[in-house]
């Protein structure tokens, strides 16, 4: 039974995002479900999701932009065939800024990469089905990716947005209003991040059941559905324990007082980990705000989110061990030169270990 409320979380989730895929399909050309049909079994519903966002705008630049005023619908798989590099190509520049339902859009490099990435699968499909004779978006190079600097929290930085979500000295009178209520709460959230590295779609989805405080150790559900067992230190222990029984002392002291300002007990998803001050399961954007609010008082030039408090945790856990193995597999990363990019670059103090790391007379009158 314990299992089944576990996976409520991701199934719900799922559900949601085949509903919206429908939708979605409802707006491409007919033949475009014969796609999402035969990728189905190698692919998450999530996956499915971000293809049909990415051909439901090829599909518009092709109406409006390439063949002038044809209906999405009317589309079919012969105007796909008449295609070149080179309208690939001008696609590409037409993400630059694009309008869609009165809306302005602009994509940079790696959301271009991305959605050339979705149209390459699209036609290499029909081109293994043998309905188009050439793969034209082969044909096209991916765009060439500049890197961006790892924004992270160096070690006074976490010391002081750890303090911070403790006390909210720094809070406007609005906001400490609300954080003197659930410190406990958003404390337990950020060291979890900060100790364990886990994604923010993952720990909105974690239940009670999910974590072993004997073995220090907590099930967490990945991207593609894969579960894997975690392990935490006894500060990230102490932080969940105490909100926890925070927690079950608020619904016993609201159900006494005939109180439901934190409506646990008439949650959906009582078995939820965390939760919003409306009972309700802790969403995505929530813990975003929340992870925002605090780190903002603390490092106002560095734009921290979750993820970036995950880079924290990997970086220090790379330092730590020098493995990059091992940082790849706490972090659930299926491909290990995601781990080295973002991960493995060298800080200044193992720049300055390597100066010194070469010696270039040795002392030859050190064992007299």
């Amino acid at each position: 039974m314990a299992q089944k409320i576990s996976d409520n979380y991701y199934k719900e989730r799922n559900e949601r995002g085949l509903l919206r895929l429908r939708e979605i399909l409802d707006t491409l050309p007919p033949f475009a479900q014969e796609f999402f049909i035969g990728v189905q079994m190698r692919t998450t519903v999530l996956t499915r999701l971000n293809y049909a966002y990415d051909l439901r705008i090829f599909f518009h630049y092709l109406s409006v932009k390439k063949y002038r005023n044809l209906p999405v619908e009317e589309i079919a798989l012969i105007d796909l065939e008449k295609l070149t590099a080179y309208d690939i190509e001008l696609y590409l520049d037409y993400l630059s800024r694009y309008e869609i339902d009165g809306k302005t859009y602009t994509c940079e490099e790696k959301a271009k990469e991305r959605k050339l990435s979705s149209l390459r699968s699209f036609f290499k499909y029909y081109f293994k089905k043998d309905k188009l004779t050439a793969n034209v978006c082969a044909k096209v190079d991916l765009p060439k990716l500049h890197d961006k600097p790892i924004i992270r929290l160096d070690a006074q930085e976490v010391q002081a947005l750890l303090t911070e979500t403790e006390t909210g000295e720094n809070l406007t009178p609005r906001q400490k209003s609300y954080q003197q209520k659930l410190n406990k709460r958003d404390t337990a959230i950020i060291t979890l991040f900060l100790g364990t590295g886990i994604r923010v779609s993952e720990l909105v989805g974690l239940n009670r059941e999910d974590f072993d405080f004997d073995a220090n150790s907590f099930t967490v559900t990945r991207k593609g559905g894969n579960k894997s067992i975690l392990y935490f230190s006894d500060e990230v222990k102490s932080s969940l324990l105490d909100y926890l029984a925070w927690l079950d002392e608020k619904v016993i002291t609201d159900r006494k007082n005939n109180e439901f300002g934190f409506k646990v007990h008439h949650s959906p998803t009582p078995n939820a980990m965390f939760f919003s001050n409306q009972g309700s399961r802790y969403s995505v954007r929530a813990v975003e705000y929340l992870v925002k609010k605090y780190s903002k008082i603390v490092t106002p030039l560095k734009h921290i989110t979750p993820h970036k408090l995950r880079s924290t945790f990997g970086t220090s856990l790379y330092h730590q061990t020098q493995d990059i193995y091992v940082v790849a597999d706490v972090l659930g990363h299926s491909d290990i030169n995601t781990t080295k990019k973002h991960y493995a670059q060298m800080s200044e103090d193992i720049r300055k270990k390597a100066a010194n790391a070469v010696v270039l007379r040795p002392d030859d009158n050190k064992d007299d």
